[in-house]
């Protein structure tokens, strides 16, 4: 799934050659401190530029003998560069390069994926403003439930949006910590001004308490805000799963010229998008609980972590990522039947109507408990018959004797129903 549809940007961030350049970054900002700071000359640091360089597949040869990924790096840069290589990863743990080179890989996605956000926000609201008058019916448990707008419907999704990116500024907050401390966070080897110099230089904050490693739980609240994003998305797609059903059929993915829709029955339409959605958001929250997992460590570090997140991590952005883009193309692209919309609200024979009218028998003084059963018998008999409930309301002397021809007749108005969808839209900043 990754190496098919992975998308050019999130696929470079957490690449192998973007994770091994930035290590070399990272290491790089190192040295500068040190020559900031009196450790090595300026003519070092100078030696050291011009002649250090990355070679990825002889990196992965050393590794072969080393068994150590960042050994193996920190061998191949230093190579070539003489009396000036003793300077490489002087007072430095793996964890130093790996965590701060990660924590720039973190702000890097969290940058795609909040311009991802803002592009599906923008395609959902046009999409809301466009229907905020389109009646349909609303549904509770899947049952008819009173009057709405595919707008309204639409401006709660434009309003989860809203919140994951409220989330992901706290969230892009969270994971920019860079540690250069040494083996267990002490300072031992290395002087605190270096990892000042270090963190700055690449806009990252020190971590105020490290041990060998950032704190996981950065990490964890990163996979969490993900799976909330992959969660939210799936939640927009299952409804246009069932909207699409040929029951309903209020709206429907696109279907091209030349697609199937099965191997084996010509007819089908299937809200696969939707339904793929649906699948990877699963994978995504799995990935969540693996972060969680990961907080967990042995003292100051053990590596139990290590091989989760190179999975989770690059896997979960990718995926988001994908998930944002796809159904951003849903959206686009998406067939609104509002012949149907209309339709499927006569199916109900009007009984949503039914709360209207209870309380407008309480405000005449009939007690609540009577108004409900006496509207939910009536109501009932409609449905079941397919007959239509004003007619049975019309003919209860219950109701007549508390509401005229003219009041009962009176709540049977769509526009009561939608006549504050403004007030939800100003509240979102949609006109």
């Amino acid at each position: 799934m990754i190496d098919r549809y992975c998308l050019p940007e999130m696929g470079r961030i957490w690449s192998e050659e973007e994770k091994i350049k930035k290590w070399l970054a990272v290491e790089m900002c190192v040295l500068e401190a040190f020559s900031k700071n009196g450790i090595i000359t300026a003519g070092e640091l100078a030696k050291i530029r011009r002649k250090i360089h990355l070679n990825i597949p002889r990196i992965k040869k050393i590794e072969t003998t080393t068994r150590h990924d960042m050994a193996a790096f920190v061998d191949q840069i230093s190579e070539n560069l003489g009396s000036a290589s003793r300077w490489i990863h002087f007072g430095l743990t793996s964890s130093d390069i790996s965590d701060t080179a990660t924590a720039l890989q973190l702000k890097e996605s969290c940058g795609v994926i909040t311009r991802k956000l803002l592009k599906l926000m923008d395609t959902v609201g046009k999409l809301a403003v466009r229907h905020k008058n389109t009646p349909m019916i609303g549904r509770t448990h899947g049952v008819h439930a009173e009057p709405i707008t595919f707008g309204f419907k639409l401006s709660g999704w434009y309003s989860g949006i809203n919140r994951a990116l409220a989330l992901m500024e706290n969230t892009l907050e969270t994971v920019s910590y860079g540690k250069i401390s040494g083996p267990v966070g002490t300072f031992a080897h290395i002087n605190p001004p270096v990892e000042e110099y270090v963190c700055k230089k690449l806009k990252l904050k020190p971590e105020p308490v490290s041990t060998q490693i950032v704190p996981r739980d950065r990490y964890a609240a990163y996979l969490c805000l993900l799976a909330i994003i992959a969660s939210t998305i799936e939640g927009f797609a299952v409804e246009i799963r069932n909207m699409q059903r040929t029951e309903i059929l209020e709206v429907e993915e696109e279907f091209v010229r030349g697609q199937k829709g099965s191997s084996s029955m010509p007819h089908k339409r299937n809200p696969v998008g939707a339904e793929q959605i649906s699948g990877l958001a699963r994978v995504v929250r799995s990935n969540c609980l693996a972060g969680l997992e990961n907080i967990a460590v042995w003292g100051e570090r053990d590596i139990s972590h290590s091989s989760v997140e190179r999975i989770v991590i690059p896997d979960s952005s990718i995926l988001v990522d994908y998930i944002l883009h796809r159904f951003n193309g849903i959206l686009e692209n998406l067939s609104v039947y509002t012949e149907n919309m209309q339709a499927n609200l006569t199916k109900s024979q009007d009984v949503y109507f039914s709360q209207l009218l209870m309380l407008n028998l309480i405000k005449k003084g009939l007690d609540r408990d009577r108004a409900y059963r006496t509207l939910q018998d009536i109501s009932h008999r409609a449905y079941l018959t397919k007959k239509d409930f004003k007619g049975f309301v019309l003919k209860d002397k219950k109701v007549m004797k508390y509401l005229s021809e003219k009041e009962i007749k009176g709540c049977f108005s769509m526009k009561y129903f939608i006549r504050n969808i403004d007030i939800a839209f100003r509240r979102i900043g949609l006109k």
